[in-house]
């Protein structure tokens, strides 16, 4: 369900213009909303300016108060765990010394049709057909088997029948009754709205058991949440950080989506991408497996792979796909190998050798379509549109350097898991090449920074002459400037060769940083340079946008009133660069990217951060998991999850404001490990704990004086570390002497 704070249900979204908020059932529509009034003394009280709106994590509140009538009302909703419903309950305060009367009306505007691309699957909208069985509504579409429900346990006084102002062929329905509410008493309406795409019976049966059992479904949820709460559980001094990462393992749980007949998987952002996608699933799910969500990574990896399958044959990965089945794209050249590093991360995360054997051959196929498909002058470079979606920029660009490099390396790590010494030895050697060939062919000494893409001259200046419109057009004379003077020295200096160019500093020059690929010379530069091309809350998408918030430590991003990205501050390419800084041996500007990305959580949205920072786009999104759990996790906490091993290794990189940390609950295959830093005055101390004590817990530590002072640990020195290995036992501590 999605509206407003208010308690309104405006039209919204442009996937389906003006058409993604209200209550989804996918892959229908069931309501655009609904509303509700209090008439009393002939004073009409609308429910739809709310003064306040709280969120918890698995329900929310909108409160409505009328001064003058000594009345105040509060609509509570959930969505039940497995049903298709929502439950809401209106609470009406008489906080008068008499006894009030008057009619309560709760008008529900149906609006049964298809999600996205509905006319590719015969999914064709009819006109909705309402009928009162004695306490509810029931409307069906005409000429499908879609049908809505809503009603109250009470029986109403009266019922109207209206035209649905936002859509033809919905229909409005009103449910009124007579209240009577005693002095200082509170009067109660529970509603149930429930829906079904396939029979009434299946619309009916979620009807009955929201409205008889919706206590219990309530306290079930709850739990689940205390539950999700509870693994990986961060303690640390910066609480507004800690809240954000609570409340972004809430939001990657709203993200779930389950149509039946089709499966399970993360949607990728509300309300206009609720549906499944390859490339942002691909950066959330490493999120979710650091936050204990195995079940729902596994999911989503059986649907992607098997529609993939299905549509492509040849491992290469969809794109975007509704809620309906129908592939609106079939794969960006990223997405596949971005799918076989996923698979590794997966298998390190859970040891399960069957995973990795049922999923190899399609990166193996993925593999081979992206070098004998893409790569035209065999050069290793794929062609084709990775994460920047803007027109033109489909030759050779770093993010697909960057993630098909990485692809081969964990191919290679999974052909040795898997006994495939040939294919161990070809993906080695092509990842090592890559390494080497991005290092050198990408690199731009001049703009301290990796080349957006490799091109053709002709390419190019294509390219500086939109860049040129857009820069011009946002009123950035320096990008300008930069940008004419790049095609004068490409125009003096031609080049009948592709070669590397610098022309729209977009985030994905960070790759090589975030996948490790950069040697650290170059890397510390970029990275340095990137800082440019930051604001307030994060990383500009597109550098030449950045604006003269740009460096500062306040400012805002105002979205277009047409759909865009441009000038956009995001939470992925932010993500991206604090885990660049780690790999670098560079926590505490690590941190300050989260910090920066924490400063759009509940900036507009109550316990949920956008999508575009601070609040434009989605209101909330499922890669922001990347962007924090990597980090922390990872990271800062030193995780190194190698369940096929039975082993878990801890390198602990933690920024200096982090003086005393935990992390608790981590699960990791049959184990769950735990651990606490501290680090002040004369105190260094780290305690690691692990639920399973026939794994082996190693942890690395900067060479220097340490101590075990509980366990058994064995102890060596390799690279300038001490390392402690534990086998056997559930806990070590280490002290500094």
């Amino acid at each position: 369900m999605v509206g407003h704070q208010d308690g309104s249900f405006p039209p919204l979204g442009w996937h389906i213009k003006g058409e993604m908020g209200g209550i989804w059932d996918h892959p229908i529509k069931l309501m655009d909303g609904f509303d509700a009034e209090l008439i009393m003394a002939g004073k009409v009280m609308p429910l739809n300016k709310a003064t306040e709106f709280t969120n918890y994590p698995f329900a929310n509140k909108h409160q409505f108060i009328f001064e003058e009538e000594n009345i105040s009302v509060e609509r509570v909703q959930f969505i039940p765990d497995g049903k298709q419903g929502v439950f809401v309950q209106y609470v009406i305060h008489n906080n008068s010394k008499e006894t009030k009367t008057g009619k309560f009306q709760f008008i529900g505007h149906t609006d049964l049709r298809p999600t996205w691309l509905g006319e590719r699957t015969k999914m064709d909208d009819g006109k909705d057909e309402a009928n009162f069985d004695g306490k509810k509504w029931v409307v069906k579409d005409a000429s499908n088997p879609w049908y809505n429900i809503f009603g109250s346990e009470q029986t109403p006084d009266l019922t109207l029948t209206h035209e649905n102002p936002n859509e033809a062929n919905g229909i409005s329905n009103s449910l009124i009754y007579n209240i009577e509410i005693p002095a200082v008493s509170d009067f109660i309406l529970n509603f149930t709205i429930s829906g079904s795409y396939t029979s009434l019976e299946d619309a009916e049966k979620n009807y009955t058991s929201i409205q008889n059992n919706h206590y219990t479904l309530a306290q079930e949820k709850k739990q689940r949440y205390t539950e999700l709460a509870n693994q990986t559980k961060l303690t640390i001094p910066d609480k507004k950080l800690e809240q954000t990462f609570e409340w972004l393992k809430y939001n990657s749980d709203w993200l779930v989506r389950t149509v039946p007949e089709i499966g399970t998987g993360i949607g990728a952002g509300i309300p206009d991408y609720p549906w499944w996608f390859g490339v942002d699933s691909e950066y959330a799910l490493k999120g979710y497996m650091a936050i204990g969500r195995e079940d729902i990574v596994m999911e989503t990896i059986r649907l992607l792979d098997s529609v993939s399958m299905a549509i492509n044959g040849n491992g290469r990965i969809l794109h975007e796909m509704s809620t309906n089945g129908a592939v609106f794209n079939e794969g960006n050249i990223n997405e596949t190998p971005q799918f076989v590093s996923l698979i590794w991360n997966i298998y390190a995360w859970t040891g399960n050798k069957e995973f990795l054997k049922k999923y190899f051959p399609t990166a193996e196929l993925g593999l081979q379509w992206l070098m004998d498909e893409n790569d035209t002058n065999r050069n290793l470079f794929p062609d084709g549109f990775g994460m920047m979606e803007i027109h033109g920029l489909n030759s050779e660009m770093i993010d697909v350097a960057s993630y098909t490099q990485k692809a081969f390396e964990d191919a290679s790590k999974m052909a040795h898991a898997l006994e495939k010494p040939d294919l161990v030895n070809k993906y080695e050697a092509l990842a090592g090449e890559l390494k080497q060939r991005i290092n050198t062919e990408f690199w731009s000494a001049d703009f301290g920074s990796y080349a957006d893409f490799i091109g053709t001259d002709e390419q190019a200046l294509h390219l500086i002459k939109d860049a040129l419109v857009r820069a011009d057009t946002l009123n950035k004379p320096w990008a300008v400037e930069e940008l004419k003077a790049t095609e004068r020295q490409l125009r003096q200096n031609p080049s009948s060769e592709p070669r590397p160019f610098v022309l729209y500093h977009n985030w994905v020059v960070n790759t090589p940083m975030e996948m490790g690929i950069a040697d650290s010379t170059k890397a510390i530069v970029a990275l340095d340079n990137a800082k440019k091309f930051t604001n307030p809350f994060g990383m500009f998408v597109t550098g030449i946008d950045r604006d003269e918030s740009a460096g500062k430590d306040e400012g805002s991003f105002k979205g277009s009133k047409v759909f865009s990205y441009t000038g956009a501050v995001m939470t992925l390419p932010t993500g991206v660069q604090a885990v660049a800084e780690n790999n670098y041996g560079r926590p505490d500007e690590a941190l300050d990217y989260l910090k920066r990305m924490t400063r759009s959580f509940s900036y507009a949205l109550p316990g949920s951060m956008y999508e575009v920072s601070p609040d434009y786009g989605m209101m909330t999104q499922a890669w922001n998991i990347y962007a924090f759990a990597i980090p922390i996790v990872n990271q800062f906490f030193g995780i190194n999850p190698k369940a096929y091993d039975k082993m878990v290794e801890i390198r602990p990189q933690m920024p200096k404001d982090w003086d005393n940390a935990s992390l608790e609950q981590v699960k990791i295959g049959t184990n769950e490990v735990s651990v606490w830093y501290e680090n002040h005055d004369d105190v260094f101390q780290i305690k690691v704990q692990q639920t399973n004590p026939e794994w082996h817990l190693k942890l690395i530590l900067p060479e220097d004086d340490y101590s075990a002072t509980q366990g058994n640990p064995e102890t060596s020195a390799a690279q300038g570390n001490t390392i402690f290995m534990l086998s056997n036992e559930k806990t070590m501590v280490i002290t500094k002497r």
